[in-house]
């Protein structure tokens, strides 16, 4: 019960950092905010990595290729995206053309990983996409043909970089933990990000932030980076990847719900039109042909 319980809390927190990002929008440049974020992130994991751990495991050169690549995309290019993202698109819909993460990671894998999508998976992805562009066009097709968005291109670019992430991330850190793995990648996506973020002058702009942005920074770091993977992680390790993954689904209903309470945001039909076929396409594409391994006992 306690696992299902952290489990559904970390959805929440996740759904939240697409607020906290909504927030920061207009306040904190997209590098200044993703550099932030993981400098404090990234501090407090290498602390807890020592705390449980007792030390930075060494990394092969595989494994340090590996963090670099990381590194680059699921801190550099996803955060970049992220927060670029929100500061013109709405935290709901942002949320659900994030949640194109499974199918990206599906496709990826079916094209460098050797696992093939099959008649399920395909129909996954279908359904997800159609529903991707219901709520980029907001239901309307001549808003495509206008072009897509800045906003929208940054978060679709956001998919490309976890999948990314997630690829490289299964088939090349074996042998760490899954808190060294994300210890290092939030470190390595750190020295990757600052020279952007001191260019932009984060270290003469960060003491004039509000306490707003200091609040959403520091959630996003805290909650969102540091508690919220943890308790996957811990959850996948408890009940298996398959019943975790399903829980992602969540995140963005939570996404729209907090939007609507705390930033106003209308939930419109197309919205959750949409919002109903990303979910059930990914929740096809990530499930079909998975089957929970067994355990003793």
């Amino acid at each position: 019960m306690l696992t299902y319980f952290k489990l559904l809390t970390t959805m929440a927190l996740w759904g939240g950092t697409f607020i906290a990002g909504r927030l920061l929008g207009g306040v904190v440049p997209p590098t200044q905010a993703a550099f932030l974020r993981f400098a404090v992130a990234g501090l407090v994991l290498v602390v807890l990595l020592y705390r449980f751990e007792g030390s930075l495991p060494p990394l092969d050169r595989r494994q340090l290729g590996a963090v670099v690549l990381l590194g680059l995309t699921g801190v550099f290019g996803y955060n970049v995206g992220f927060f670029t993202g929100l500061q013109t698109v709405s935290a709901g819909r942002a949320a659900l053309i994030i949640a194109l993460n499974p199918i990206g990671i599906a496709l990826l894998s079916a094209l460098f990983g050797g696992e093939p999508l099959g008649r399920a998976r395909c129909l996954g992805v279908v359904i997800s996409v159609a529903g991707a562009v219901l709520i980029i066009s907001k239901g309307s097709l001549s808003f495509l043909s206008q072009g897509v968005g800045p906003g929208e291109l940054a978060l679709l670019g956001c998919v490309l970089c976890w999948a990314l992430y997630s690829v490289i991330g299964r088939r090349t850190m074996r042998g760490l933990s899954p808190l060294a793995a994300v210890t290092y990648s939030a470190v390595a996506g750190t020295f990757f990000l600052s020279p952007l973020a001191l260019a932009g002058g984060v270290l003469n702009d960060f003491m004039d932030f509000g306490f707003g942005a200091w609040a959403s920074i520091l959630y996003l770091a805290i909650f969102g980076t540091v508690v919220g993977f943890l308790w996957y992680y811990q959850s996948i390790h408890e009940i298996g990847a398959v019943r975790s993954g399903v829980f992602i689904n969540f995140v963005p209903i939570f996404a729209m719900l907090l939007g609507l309470l705390l930033l106003d945001e209308p939930l419109t039909p197309t919205l959750l039109q949409g919002g109903v076929l990303v979910i059930a396409g990914a929740w096809i594409t990530n499930n079909s042909g998975i089957r929970p391994k067994k355990t003793s006992g």
